[in-house]
């Protein structure tokens, strides 16, 4: 995402003022509180940057997490047909009812 504003084109941005406009210094002191909030929102995004960029690099490098595989004797069927033996010891007759 590109900004469309940068610290210098708040810095250098000018107000056209009317018959009643705004006090000059007021406007002055809110644009450099503004300017000094910017500049550290854009330090913080690029360090943020930085850090995902090594992050994403770290985690490239690093071992690959493989899922074990089932043991070998081990099926669906089996798995379902224990699940059911379990249900049955823990509850019982109720889950005929």
């Amino acid at each position: 995402m590109e900004t469309k504003l940068t610290p210098e084109i708040i810095l250098e941005k000018e107000f056209k003022t009317g018959l009643r406009g705004y006090n000059q210094d007021e406007v002055d002191q809110f644009l450099d509180d503004v300017i000094q909030d910017y500049n550290a929102y854009m330090k913080t995004i690029e360090t943020l940057k930085i850090e995902n960029r090594r992050l994403k690099d770290e985690i490239g490098d690093g071992p690959r997490r493989q899922v074990a595989p089932p043991s070998s004797g081990t099926t669906n069927f089996d798995i379902l047909k224990r699940l059911s033996n379990l249900e049955k010891h823990v509850f019982g007759n109720k889950l005929s009812e």
